[in-house]
């Protein structure tokens, strides 16, 4: 069995950093970040994902989507009853999705970002320490699908967990258009508040599940970020948090902000929210997370490639089942409910441009035009 079902490494540090004096708090935290420091490694993405759980049954998923380049991302709506394949070789899964979804593409040749009809959300980020196992005679799917899969085929995080840790197949990466690895984790969440973490170290799956995994960033392997996190929550939000852009630093930001928010309707704000609806409050609440987390657009720093602008910005709300968009280079935030798109089986797969600098405002799904789907990358496989 090649699953790991981790042990939160953050309880074990806790219970160490309270039974220390604040000076043995700064040598965990020095032999936190020396294992950051030893496992960092040179990427081209960093993103951070964060799950507000709030009342009234609302949760909502914000991710921002950082890289070096512009990623020619399009919005795409794939109804149910689509015929699949893994796009790795002869031995590669096949299956008919079971539940429309709207997602952002990367290159549009894959699928980076979105959400199913159910309220599941699936967010790929960028972790170099992946490692993934050889097929040996099992069947493969392209990492381009990976996300798409879970999409496809679950409405609820427990239905992904159980059938991905079945290992059905075995996940084959390959480089995208830009030359960079597709070093992948993924990030899965449902309408209940539900959240499970998928890894593949050294070739082996680590999953995390649990409603307490709210926030993913990049490096290093989630439970390193976990214990990094657990320091900055001795230290408190409210006296001091990290700033800098690293991932780390931005686990420990998103992972504040996205517990102090308002988890109910607040007077001091809900009269400034369209509609004067909670769910709308939260929503903004969850995109204000996000933009607190985001690079500046054209920030590059020399020598950490892994430090890239935010080019786009998702926030998921998987009550009401909208998906919001939210462009660094548009002036304007737009949304998509997903009530508002034809995702029955027959449907005509649709496609929402927003290559070239197109603009958009407000309800968008009337936009979405019938289209050819892209191709998923495919990956060869030895």
């Amino acid at each position: 069995m090649r699953i790991r079902f981790r042990t939160p490494f953050h309880l074990l540090l806790n219970r160490s950093l309270g039974a220390v004096s604040r000076p043995g708090r700064a040598g965990a935290l020095a032999a936190a970040l020396a294992v950051l420091a030893s496992s960092a490694a040179p990427v081209a993405e960093a993103c951070t994902r964060a799950v507000y759980l709030g009342s009234q049954g609302v949760v909502v998923t914000g991710r921002t989507m950082d890289w070096a380049e512009d990623m020619h991302t399009n919005l795409w709506a794939f109804p149910a009853g689509i015929a699949r394949t893994g796009a790795a070789g002869a031995n590669t899964p096949k299956w008919v999705s079971k539940y429309g979804s709207v997602i952002a593409s990367g290159y549009d040749v894959g699928t980076a970002d979105g959400m199913n009809e159910k309220g599941l959300v699936a967010n790929l980020l960028y972790l170099a320490e992946s490692e993934y196992a050889k097929p040996d005679g099992k069947p493969a799917l392209s990492i381009s699908l990976w996300a798409q899969y879970v999409l496809d085929n679950f409405a609820t995080v427990a239905e992904a967990v159980a059938g991905l840790s079945a290992e059905p197949f075995v996940v084959v990466t390959a480089d995208l258009p830009n030359g960079a690895g597709a070093q992948l984790h993924l990030a899965i969440s449902d309408a209940s508040g539900d959240s499970a973490i998928f890894e593949y170290l050294g070739g082996r799956l680590v999953v995390h599940h649990g409603r307490q995994y709210q926030v993913m960033t990049n490096s290093p392997a989630y439970d390193q970020q976990l214990a990094l996190n657990a320091y900055w929550e001795q230290i408190g939000g409210t006296v001091f948090l990290p700033g800098t852009n690293r991932a780390a630093d931005r686990f420990a930001r998103a992972s504040f902000f996205i517990k102090a928010i308002p988890t109910e309707a607040s007077p001091a704000i809900i009269t400034a929210v369209p509609d004067g609806t909670y769910a709308n409050q939260a929503v903004a609440s969850v995109a204000s997370v996000m933009r607190s987390v985001s690079v500046p657009l054209g920030l590059t720093t020399p020598g950490q490639p892994n430090i890239a602008s935010t080019l786009w910005r998702t926030v998921s709300d998987q009550k009401d089942r909208v998906y919001f968009f939210d462009s660094a280079t548009s002036p304007n935030s737009f949304w998509v409910p997903l009530s508002g798109l034809d995702l029955k089986p027959g449907a005509p797969v649709r496609k929402l441009t927003l290559t070239g600098g197109k603009v958009y405002s407000g309800d968008v799904s009337g936009k979405f035009e019938p289209a050819t789907p892209f191709t998923f990358l495919p990956v060869k496989v030895d």
